[in-house]
């Protein structure tokens, strides 16, 4: 669990003409903080930061905003260094640097709530260029902060954690009627692949059992995995999630066929599950909410876009209001290994990104502190990325990783 002795910032930020940011530490709830950073300060490395990103922009397809961000910043050393420095020095405030480094000169690490506002919803704070060789979560722990009417609300009961529960995971699953677009996220999975070894190391704990690969299966549907979760520590889903026209109609894909019942229309031969059937049951009748275990990891495109909507209300929020303590997701569009290969400049035939992701997050999922497990993992691929500027250490894919807990 977090060190509680750990000094520890709630910093909220909300769109006006400029953003409007407020601060307090966790020890000293009364100090608030407030000031206003001009629009005209921010949005210039915003702008940038949008158009190195693999999230379609307005009128892009899926395939033209990988080729446009792997061809960008995101995977160019000198690029990547230039956009979050000037996404460092137009968002921190200085005050609120000066802060921080004074608890570092005493030798603490802070921790760093964010609650990010719709412009910077895909803002990568861990991966901010703050000094030389130092991006923010070099000297901080980083999470997201989810808003006071879902962590603090009345009806919200965490779950509790034990180290030795079940983990539901559900990997890559088959979509009834998918085109490519919901297609496999992870390909081909060898046996002795980083992959494949996670799956060893769960062992007994993994449910549902597999009959043959825990990969690539047809059977995970939402009926099949909610009586699972009750009685579950963790649950770890590797696949696709779309966002649709608000928060609770995101949706994530699982083998859920014309037969299952929910909030979401049927698409192409399968129903996707929406954070709206997580938060209200996808049953006809009463309301009947899922229950979430402790810790929820949503390894697909845009898991966490909640923030982006009107009203941040999304799969994320879902899991937590839902039980979760920790839930882990993304802030933009993950490219697949196939897309890396297809568009990267300097990608060859066996590069591969995302199975060292999903395992890392798992891991972080797995220890005491999955907080500052992810930032630790985060903290050396930033360090591997400034040493040797490996496409594979590109901040396109660990910098999209944040975990809000509550």
């Amino acid at each position: 669990m977090v060190n509680e002795a750990q000094p520890t910032v709630q910093l909220k930020i909300v769109d006006g003409d400029g953003l409007f940011y407020t601060w307090r530490w966790e020890h000293e709830l009364g100090a608030i903080q407030n000031i206003m950073v001009e629009a005209g300060r921010v949005k210039p490395a915003l702008d940038a930061l949008a158009l190195s990103l693999p999230t379609p922009l307005y009128g892009e397809t899926v395939d033209q905003a990988l080729e446009r961000s792997l061809a960008g910043a995101f995977t160019d050393r000198e690029q990547e260094i230039g956009l979050s420095t000037a996404l460092a020095a137009s968002l921190i405030p200085y005050r609120l640097a000066t802060e921080l480094n004074e608890f570092l000169a005493q030798g603490l690490r802070p921790h760093v709530r964010i609650q990010a506002s719709h412009a910077t919803s895909q803002v990568p704070w861990e991966a901010l260029h703050v000094d030389e060789g130092e991006r923010f979560v070099s000297n901080s722990d980083v999470s997201v902060l989810p808003p006071a009417t879902v962590r603090n609300a009345p009806e919200r009961s965490v779950s509790k954690w034990d180290p030795g529960s079940n983990v539901v995971a559900v990997l890559d699953p088959s979509v009834p009627g998918a085109t490519a677009a919901l297609g496999s996220v992870l390909g081909p999975v060898e046996s002795d692949s980083e992959l494949a070894a996670l799956v060893e190391r769960l062992g007994e704990r993994l449910v549902p059992k597999p009959t043959d690969s825990a990969f690539r299966r047809g059977d995970l549907n939402r009926d099949a995995i909610e009586p699972l979760l009750a009685d579950a520590g963790r649950f770890l889903y590797v696949g696709h999630v779309t966002i649709a026209d608000h928060g609770l109609d995101a949706r994530l894909h699982l083998s859920c066929g014309p037969d299952t019942t929910g909030r979401a229309a049927l698409a192409r031969g399968h129903r996707p599950l929406t954070a709206g059937d997580i938060v209200l049951g996808h049953r006809p009748g009463a309301t009947a909410g899922w229950r979430m275990p402790n810790r929820v990891a949503l390894i697909a495109c845009e898991s966490g876009g909640e923030v982006r909507f009107a009203e941040p209300v999304g799969l994320v929020a879902a899991a937590l209001h839902a039980g979760a303590q920790y839930v882990t997701a993304t802030r933009w569009t993950l490219p697949t290994n196939a897309g890396i290969r297809r568009y990267a400049t300097g990608a060859k035939p066996d590069t591969t990104v995302l199975p060292e992701a999903v395992v890392a997050v798992n891991d972080a999922h797995e220890s005491p502190d999955p907080v500052a497990a992810l930032n630790d993992w985060q903290r050396q691929k930033a360090e591997r990325w400034e040493a040797e500027g490996r496409l594979e250490d590109s901040p396109i894919i660990w910098s999209a990783f944040a975990t809000a807990y509550g």
